[in-house]
């Protein structure tokens, strides 16, 4: 039987012997686009998910504090009960980066999702909805950030 450190050498060798195959992903190539988080406009950052011009709608929802004393952290959620989504985001007006998060979504995952985004100054936050058919939706909630939470 071998022990933990045989182990750890042994997987730590078969790493690297993928690695140098071309077997392992190299670091971060997930299926994200630098073009989508370079852009500095909903339409923007749309057009470069692959999606048409967004569509204000009742059926995707943000949720999120009306005022933030802390910038760095807010809370903040989007959700849809809508069929054939296939991504949300959560994107921030203001930011330098538009784009705050993007969820990709299928038949087995829940379109709901809460995270922290950072926010420079006070700002309108879309949660925008990807469509199969391409359609774009959005919803928006203004959010006010205070600075050492003092004032708004």
């Amino acid at each position: 039987m071998q022990t933990r450190r045989e182990v750890l050498a042994t997987s730590a060798q078969l790493a690297g012997l993928l690695a140098t195959a071309g077997l392992l992903p190299s670091v971060a190539q997930a299926a994200w686009t630098q073009a989508a988080f370079d852009a500095k406009t909903l339409a923007e950052a749309a057009k470069a998910l692959g999606g048409g011009a967004p569509v204000e709608s009742k059926d995707v929802t943000i949720t999120g504090p009306d005022i933030a004393e802390n910038g760095a952290v807010v809370p903040v959620g989007c959700s849809t009960a809508l069929p054939g989504v296939k991504r949300l985001a959560l994107m921030v007006e203001k930011n330098p980066s538009a784009l705050a998060a993007v969820f990709d979504v299928n038949d087995a995952v829940e379109a709901n999702f809460n995270t922290r985004v950072k926010m420079g100054q006070s700002s309108n936050v879309f949660a925008v909805a990807f469509m199969a058919d391409g359609k774009v939706l959005y919803a928006v909630k203004e959010i006010k950030v205070t600075l050492g939470g003092c004032g708004g």
